[in-house]
């Protein structure tokens, strides 16, 4: 555990010193030490802190409104929106190995790393909460929580959260 802790810290040190592009956002540039905390935040606090591919997936789903029309266009925009992500997410601390854990999962995705499995999802929700609305097409459940797309009501295949899975990223 000692070894996978320092390679982390070592990938969030690396980031910070030498700048992570943002990919694959249209005005691609150096991602910030603040994106880094702000995406840290958001993987940190919205899914098991223990979950890597759980994070990942927290993060794709910020990239995906931050290239939507429909959310704001930074990181940090979209991950401080009210009512968008676990209470606190900006103001609460975050210690550990979970910390260490969240932060190198930001600098991947903000390097261009994404959850094979969301897809253009921008909609997440706890895996425990049992959603009624007909619009809800699951693509992944990792992290504890249940990724989506909205699309039509006739164009939902998969109207229920997918079995929990661990381990398909990295």
């Amino acid at each position: 555990m000692q070894t996978k802790r320092a390679i982390l810290l070592m990938a969030v040190v690396a980031c910070g010193l030498s700048g992570c592009a943002r990919n694959p956002a249209p005005e691609a540039g150096v991602a910030s030490a603040t994106d880094i905390n702000c995406m840290a935040r958001a993987m940190y606090f919205e899914s098991n802190r223990s979950s890597r591919d759980g994070m990942i997936a927290v993060g794709s789903v910020v990239m995906n409104r931050v290239q939507s029309d429909d959310f704001p266009n930074s990181v940090c925009a979209v991950v401080s929106q009210r009512r968008q992500f676990a209470p606190g997410v900006m103001s609460k601390s975050m210690s550990g190995e979970a910390r260490a854990l969240a932060e190198a999962s930001a600098a991947a995705v903000l390097t261009g790393e994404r959850h094979p499995n969301v897809g253009g999802a921008r909609f997440f929700h706890a895996a425990w909460y049992n959603a009624t609305f007909n619009n809800i097409h699951y693509v992944l459940t990792a992290g504890g929580n249940a990724f989506y797309e909205k699309r039509r009501p006739e164009n939902v295949t998969r109207p229920n959260p997918l079995p929990q899975v661990e381990g398909i990223t990295g």
